[in-house]
């Protein structure tokens, strides 16, 4: 009994500190991209943009296993060069330091059960959370939110008429990496046209609301 006491005792006092252990890690994880979107790091930041650019340039050229086994060779290509490169180099200079690639191989690159267990937790509140919106919207619980979502709906079907998949992410990748900087050089003049379409956004919303039946008009005090 009292085994099974102390047992409960360790594990309670033992999973606060591993649930703080695997959410900093995902804190640190979306700090790191944070930091790359925003060009911190501009050599990591201009590395990274420039792969994710010619991965999904190449898959709308390649297929994705094509794709795929480029890089893989790419890489082989390097490491093996780099390798051989390093052992002739020892082997001339008679020297003994090992492994090129030690210092990675020896690093810790498994994922924690805490922190697939966060990343999951925060994946089904995001799930949830868009399933009941879905839901909302779709049963027309407020008349003008499934009305907006309509006209959003629309637009994409010409948005789609137009761009296949691939071309989409390969926009949603420029615009991600290049609307920081623009931002962060015209801020004041892109904060004053936010800030007038939200306010024309607002007073066609409210004129369209006045124009609906008395039923399904929004409540002001909401």
């Amino acid at each position: 009994m009292a085994d099974s006491t102390s047992s409960s005792h360790s594990d309670s006092s033992l999973s606060p500190t591993n649930n703080s252990s695997s959410s900093s890690s995902l804190r640190d994880l979306t700090h790191s991209a944070i930091q790359l979107v925003h060009w911190k790091q501009p050599k990591k930041s201009a590395a990274t943009f420039g792969m994710s650019l010619l991965v999904l340039v190449s898959m709308a050229t390649l297929s994705i296993i094509s794709v795929v086994s480029y890089l893989l060779l790419a890489c082989l290509c390097i490491t093996i060069t780099f390798r051989v490169y390093k052992s002739v180099i020892q082997a001339v200079q008679k020297s003994d330091e090992g492994h090129p690639f030690k210092s990675l191989l020896d690093q810790d690159i498994s994922l924690s059960p805490e922190l697939a267990r966060t990343m999951a937790n925060q994946c089904l509140v995001h799930v949830n959370r868009l399933s009941s919106q879905m839901r909302r919207l779709l049963l027309v619980e407020d008349l003008v939110d499934s009305l907006k979502l309509a006209a959003v709906m629309w637009l994409m079907t010409y948005v789609g008429a137009v761009f296949n998949g691939i071309t989409i992410l390969i926009i949603v990748d420029i615009i991600f990496f290049t609307t920081p900087l623009i931002y962060q050089k015209r801020k004041t003049q892109i904060d004053q046209h936010i800030d007038l379409i939200r306010s024309r956004v607002e007073e066609t919303l409210y004129k369209l609301q006045d124009r609906l039946p008395g039923a399904v008009k929004r409540v002001k005090a909401e």
